[in-house]
């Protein structure tokens, strides 16, 4: 049954008087929330179209739970969105007014403004809820930004609520809720009654771990970079998750095989999911890639491999692409290319990375995310980033940046060595790197993604 509104929703998952929402300096729970997201500023959005423009995920999450099903739509923002992109998205979403706080920069004359009230509530909204859409930037999002269109349905159609009886668990992520793979654990969180634990991007991660263990976190979800930062800062002893969730870049062997033994009596989940495919696939035997029975079909969930490239077709993909003429989101047949390349070996189907994400060595393709694959198996490697550097000959050449678990008895060079052996034993020789520089750390996305380039 389609869900009406975010709040109905809530309603309906009864959460104890303990779940709530609980961030870096300020936390609410539920029973609370629901009240005060009938904002006296919701009002004036009924039937426009609104931006939720606010410095924390906790307002936005407030804002969220009071414009939908009052507003004609919500453009839904990460706190990078600034400047000319988000002058360009709120075109493209025809936005008349803004829910902001006070640390909103100058939007212009054009649009009506309303400040998040943090306490009062109005008289709840005598009217039937509509069907809000969510209009949400694209994960690959630069430049110009690209914006889809999902509607709640096609957001929770890959969730379940809660079964009666059953405890409700503690939700973090660490993801910003603003994003696609955030908001999923936020919608799973309301759909559970469940408590979440959300942070900020300025919060150390110290703090974050400091709540999620006070609170007694069980479910927790991030990219594998996220989770490879939280191996790296010594702090993963301090919880003890029951499920632990990776999406948003490839999960190779490595990563799951250190969240196993860093977490054993945790279910280990890695899924599929984009921001215009909605929520694809899990997959929970602790392995690379996706059994290829899956493509035999899901629930759901349809899957196609096209020229190589992942395709998805199911009632969680968004609507439409907002503002952006010549783009289609699906093909001929209902499918959204995901831009994956993926390749069967035996039974598996593995993730070799994006097609527009090659180095082009001598004419010849490189994918990082396979040479990653390689150096991560490395006993001695947390984790690496692959990258270009120009060359008179070949125009690129292959080189790593490489973080380790820590230097080992034998020393640096002797681990360099074995890095660049293993690579040219399973790798073709152009996709070998030919220098590895070790670092402390490596750069990620606000999306938590590890940030790509050449040098």
């Amino acid at each position: 049954m389609p869900a009406s509104d975010l709040r109905q929703l809530l309603r309906d998952a009864n959460p104890t008087a303990e779940a709530g929402l609980f961030g870096p300096d300020r936390e609410i729970g539920w029973r609370e929330a629901l009240a005060l997201t009938a904002l006296p500023e919701a009002a004036a959005f009924a039937g426009k179209s609104a931006l939720i423009s606010v410095s924390s995920q906790f307002d936005a999450a407030r804002a969220m739970l009071a414009l939908d099903g009052v507003a004609a739509s919500m453009l839904v923002v990460p706190p990078d969105f600034k400047g000319e992109r988000l002058a360009s998205a709120m075109m493209q979403a025809r936005v008349e007014g803004v829910v902001h706080d006070d640390r909103i920069e100058d939007l212009g004359p054009l649009v009506e403004r309303y400040a998040l009230s943090r306490s009062g509530a109005d008289a709840p909204l005598r009217r039937a809820p509509i069907c809000t859409e969510w209009i949400l930037p694209t994960s690959g999002t630069t430049g110009a930004p690209k914006l889809v269109a999902h509607r709640l349905e096609s957001l929770t159609a890959a969730l379940a609520a809660r079964d009666r009886g059953a405890p409700a668990p503690v939700w973090s992520t660490f993801y910003d809720i603003r994003r696609f793979g955030g908001m999923q654990i936020f919608l799973r969180a309301v759909m559970s009654g469940a408590s979440l634990v959300i942070t900020d991007g300025d919060e150390p991660l110290s703090g974050h771990i400091d709540r999620m263990a006070r609170l007694g976190v069980t479910h927790l979800s991030g990219t594998p970079s996220h989770w490879r930062r939280l191996l790296m800062s010594g702090e993963a002893a301090r919880i003890s998750p029951r499920y632990v969730r990776l999406s948003g870049e490839i999960a190779d062997r490595a990563i799951l095989d250190a969240l196993a033994k860093a977490f054993p009596q945790a279910k280990i989940v890695h899924a599929y999911a984009s921001t215009e495919a909605g929520v694809g696939f899990e997959v929970v035997d602790g392995l690379e890639g996706f059994p290829a029975c899956y493509l035999d079909g899901l629930p759901g969930v349809e899957l196609r491999i096209v020229d190589g490239t992942l395709r998805l077709r199911s009632r969680r993909r968004a609507e439409r692409y907002v503002g952006a003429v010549g783009f289609k989101l699906v093909d001929d047949d209902g499918f959204v290319d995901t831009d994956d390349l993926v390749e069967r070996v035996n039974d598996r189907i593995l993730f070799r990375g994006r097609r527009g994400g090659a180095i082009n060595v001598g004419g010849l393709k490189v994918h990082p995310e396979e040479v990653e694959q390689v150096i991560n198996s490395h006993e001695a490697v947390r984790m690496s980033r692959v990258k270009a550097r120009r060359s008179p000959i070949t125009g690129d050449i292959i080189v790593a940046d490489v973080v380790l678990k820590a230097v080992p008895p034998e020393g640096e060079v002797v681990v360099r060595k074995e890095i660049l052996a293993s690579c040219r034993a399973r790798l073709e020789r152009h996709k070998a790197p030919v220098g590895v520089t070790f670092v402390a750390t490596l750069p990620l996305s606000p999306g938590g993604k590890l940030l790509r380039g050449s040098e």
